[in-house]
């Protein structure tokens, strides 16, 4: 897989995504070694065992030895990337601990109930509920980030922090420009995921445009993809409904762009996709 991402879709750097394991990141040191990949940034992994699930180190967690997990995760994917000389790990940070809601309301839109009553309705709870609990998640990710971003800067590693898809998901996307601002250190960014912000968009928490006005100028990298309408990702740029023309100029321009596709991609789909990016917004 890697060797085709090269040869067959001529992109000269990879990231390693949260799914990588030990036994992958085995067979990546071995082609990174034998100069055959370069690595641009590295997703939080789960460097001691089998392939993280995306949600599988939680800074927000109550539980003192679920955070320490999470820190020492870090640690190891920051050593991994000072490895493979990557200039940036990605960080997902947990999850509040409140009732689902992101799916329930992914169903309702599909369902033709986009800004029912009931829709509205769950909505503002959610958002209310979310608002009593989050502080203290906040908290104590900020202990977590202190140590990591020390941990990070030792190894000139930046850390990207990503918004997520789900509401119940943290950091949001107003919480992301808040735990940057006040950590004020070079080393801390935010990374960019089109997708997810499209589906908080669509689903009426967030303004695609508004957010990336704010948070914009501190982006180390994105994570490229469209999202057809409430909530499927990982479709090809310009086939869904991210306005990119408006948002790719509210990046600095040494922004990072990483093609995250939906793995049925066809090669001869994303090169094409990869010329009209090209032909739009340069190299």
């Amino acid at each position: 897989m890697l060797g085709e991402i090269k040869t067959t879709l001529s992109f000269d750097l990879i990231e390693l995504d949260q799914i990588a394991g030990i036994s992958l990141i085995a067979g990546v040191q071995k082609m990174w070694d034998a100069g055959e990949i370069r690595v641009s940034s590295v997703h939080n992994l789960c460097a001691d065992g089998p392939p993280a699930s995306s949600d599988s180190s939680n800074f927000a967690a109550a539980s003192a030895e679920e955070r320490e997990r999470a820190v020492t995760h870090a640690f190891q994917t920051i050593d991994l990337a000072a490895q493979l000389k990557a200039p940036f790990v990605v960080l997902h940070l947990g999850k509040v601990k409140m009732s689902p809601i992101t799916d329930r309301l992914i169903a309702m839109a599909k369902a033709g109930r986009y800004l029912s009553r009931d829709y509205v309705r769950m909505k503002i709870n959610a958002v209310r509920e979310r608002e009593k609990t989050a502080p203290q998640c906040l908290e104590r990710v900020k202990n977590c980030l202190g140590r990591i971003i020390e941990y990070a800067a030792a190894e000139n590693i930046r850390i990207g922090l990503e918004a997520r898809r789900g509401y119940e998901q943290i950091p949001t996307e107003r919480e992301v420009a808040e735990l940057v601002e006040e950590m004020n250190s070079a080393y801390l960014g935010c990374w960019h995921h089109f997708g997810h912000s499209q589906v908080k968009e669509n689903l009426g928490f967030i303004d695609h445009a508004e957010w990336l006005r704010t948070i914009g100028p501190r982006a180390f990298g994105c994570h490229v993809q469209d999202c057809i309408w409430p909530a499927r990702e990982g479709q090809l740029p310009f086939s869904g409904g991210v306005d990119f023309e408006k948002l790719v100029p509210l990046l600095p321009t040494n922004c990072l762009f990483v093609w995250k596709m939906n793995p049925n991609m066809t090669a001869d789909a994303i090169r094409e996709s990869v010329q009209l990016w090209k032909e739009r917004f340069g190299e």
